[in-house]
């Protein structure tokens, strides 16, 4: 895929979090995507399959109780079939708050997110939050 494709989907990927368009961000994730979510907390691993991407999506709103929110802060930068996104991320839920840069990277194929890794400012203090610390 070139990087004209992948800035593309790249543009539909910050335009979905934008508009909390979930049905947009799944109909960009391929079937067969790997999703490594970082840390030592409830939501940590390698997932694989769009049903276990939607399994820790859900987990995520569960645990912030519907609070997480998602912002790209800036644009995208594309290297042959991935793309790197600086975002802010940010969740409540009783007795305590998250609020934290991070880097989104994507590998994209065929037109689709076929893999993600997500990178965290400070991961103690992610782990804490998702692990109810």
């Amino acid at each position: 895929m070139g990087s004209t494709e992948t800035l593309t989907v790249a543009r539909r990927y910050v335009d979905a979090i934008a508009a909390k368009d979930f049905a947009a961000l799944d109909g960009l994730f391929a079937e067969d995507i790997v999703w490594h979510q970082p840390g030592n907390n409830q939501l940590s691993g390698t997932h694989r399959g769009a049903s276990a991407v939607k399994e820790v999506m859900g987990r995520t709103m569960a645990v912030s109780e519907g609070t997480f929110e998602l912002a790209a802060t800036g644009a995208p930068m594309v290297n042959g079939a991935m793309f790197a996104l600086p975002v802010h991320f940010s969740a409540k839920r009783q007795g305590a708050a998250l609020s934290m840069d991070g880097v989104d990277v994507l590998r994209v194929e065929d037109g689709r997110i076929a893999e993600v890794w997500l990178f965290s400012d400070v991961q103690e203090d992610e782990d804490a939050f998702w692990n109810g610390n």
